[in-house]
């Protein structure tokens, strides 16, 4: 079963640039559960990097 997380930080789902849909290239893991998320534009090939912060709510099954 994939691992689920909860997510503090909304990422990113269109291109800034260009409205297009946003590719994930990579999750890397950062400071304190942090995570830096890369993702490319589908249209425009910009590429964008997020920061996506842990919640302090604790999972619940």
């Amino acid at each position: 079963m994939p691992e689920q997380t909860l997510q503090a930080t909304p990422v990113l789902s269109n291109c800034p640039d260009c409205c297009a849909s946003l590719a994930v290239l990579r999750v890397i893991p950062g400071r304190a559960g942090a995570e830096y998320w890369t993702m490319r534009c589908t249209r425009c090939g910009g590429i964008h990097l997020d920061i996506v912060k842990p919640s302090t709510a604790p999972l619940t099954a």
